[in-house]
């Protein structure tokens, strides 16, 4: 499975948020407290949600998943202006994003295991610091072998990281 590089404007999005790691999984949790709230949020951009993950930037070094990370449930707005009180807002930055587009169970890990044990080191591309994030669109169904997502995953060059040095 390859990805499509793409670069993402800046996103303003507004949500839930937890702090987690894979052994203290808390996904089911933060979503019960976000989902209720959605029709409130006014300037959606769209019907698709987010599920967003900001990780320190030493998280993938000496990977250990009971290290904790930020995760979001979030809409994408055009602004963040009159929102619901105790909604959080986060931007993800411009940038150039790896894009798998996946089909299969959101609870089949396998996905991410190729992409950064088999992709990744094999690309032209390293992993940035950016928030990663998955786009839950019209095809998504939790925990449904035909479900469909797109995974972003934030990416830069090899080659100009080397023409620094």
């Amino acid at each position: 499975m390859q990805p499509e590089i793409r670069y993402t404007p800046e996103r303003k999005l507004a949500g839930r948020r937890l702090i987690m790691s894979l052994t203290e999984n808390r996904i089911s949790e933060l979503w019960r407290s976000f989902l209720p709230e959605i029709d409130l949020i006014p300037n959606r951009l769209n019907d698709e949600l987010m599920s967003v993950a900001v990780y320190d930037p030493g998280y993938f070094h000496n990977y250990d998943p009971a290290r904790t990370f930020e995760k979001w449930a979030a809409a994408e707005l055009s602004d963040l202006s009159n929102l619901p009180v105790g909604m959080e807002t986060l931007i993800v930055p411009t940038g150039m994003y790896a894009v798998f587009e996946y089909r299969g169970s959101s609870t089949d890990t396998s996905i991410f295991q190729y992409i950064f044990g088999s992709w990744l080191p094999a690309s032209e591309y390293l992993l940035d610091t950016r928030p990663h994030f998955e786009i839950l669109g019209k095809n998504y169904r939790i925990n449904h072998a035909d479900s469909e997502e797109q995974i972003w995953i934030p990416v830069k060059e090899k080659s100009k990281i080397l023409q620094n040095f």
